[in-house]
């Protein structure tokens, strides 16, 4: 797998089955890169087939401590955008959030991290877990680990910018939540972005629904920005309650004027796969959306 060194979202990436494909490779790759960064330096590294991506979400302050606040599962993607979040994993046994929390409270305390942040791995069928980066911000999926630790990431952001210290202990999921995010996208149209109005904008509710978002009736969605308008989070005791909550949260939730992904997500919360928890990365190769 070869990656830009400045990179995010997919971009300059690119993954290279014979010495044949090399040097082509790296060509696109670095214009790719240097057009979206402003640096085309590039690294390789091993490529896992078929892998889950679990990242491990971490706290640090300036006294030399470091936490892990438990893992979430980013498998469900596109393009290397995650479309679906959820925690605990369905794929997650104790040994590996353990083995795997160790990892990156140690990544943290190696570079004197003070902050939120997030150690990103890849894991294989065999629970074999990879270092792939470390995001060192608050992550678009941050809130499924608000809510089922009861911990507020932001604020402790802010605490311990300001030199206040952590607890230090590792926090494990009490409940289980998912995150679906809403694009202006027809994912009829192969996902193509759907800038405009939106008209009629109704908002789902009850208890276990948290909805992020920006948008509202008559506002305009502009070119320019990632399509992203919203962010749909459950939360229950069970991950057959959340999925459930978030069915009906999908049902609830109206947007008119333009196109979004919430039909894309009502049926994937239905697919098989997803349901049983077998999917990885390559989830979105086989998984057909038709209106």
């Amino acid at each position: 797998m070869m990656k830009a060194t400045a990179g995010g979202g997919g971009k300059g990436m690119r993954v290279i089955w014979g010495e044949d494909e090399l040097e082509a490779a790296w060509d696109s790759a670095r214009t790719e890169a240097k057009a979206a960064f402003g640096n085309d330096g590039m690294y390789m590294e091993k490529f896992i087939e078929e892998p889950r991506h679990i990242e491990i979400q971490v706290v640090g302050d300036q006294y030399g401590r470091a936490c892990h606040l438990s893992e979430r599962d980013c498998s469900i993607q596109r393009r290397h955008q995650k479309l679906l979040e959820e925690t605990p994993s369905p794929f997650m046994t104790p040994e590996l959030r353990d083995a795997m929390g160790e990892a990156a409270i140690k990544a943290a305390l190696a570079v004197s991290y003070e902050g939120v942040g997030t150690v990103e791995f890849l894991v294989d069928k065999h629970r074999n877990f990879y270092f792939m980066e470390m995001n060192t911000r608050i992550q678009v999926e941050h809130p499924i680990t608000e809510e089922v630790i009861d911990y507020d990431l932001v604020r402790e952001q802010i605490k311990v910018a300001m030199g206040y210290p952590i607890t230090g202990k590792n926090y494990y999921p009490m409940q289980h939540a998912i995150e679906c995010r809403i694009n202006a996208e027809d994912p009829a149209k192969n996902f193509m972005p759907t800038p405009g109005r939106i008209t009629t904008f109704h908002a789902p509710g009850g208890h276990g629904v948290r909805l992020d978002t920006h948008a509202y009736a008559g506002y305009m969605i502009p070119p320019n920005y990632d399509s992203m308008i919203a962010k749909v989070i459950t939360v229950a005791q069970t991950r057959e309650e959340a999925i459930m909550k978030m069915r009906r949260a999908l049902r609830e939730f109206v947007i008119e004027g333009v196109k979004t992904t919430i039909p894309f997500h009502r049926k994937l919360l239905k697919d098989p796969d997803f349901i049983s928890g077998n999917y990885t990365t390559k989830f979105m190769e086989t998984f057909k959306y038709e209106e």
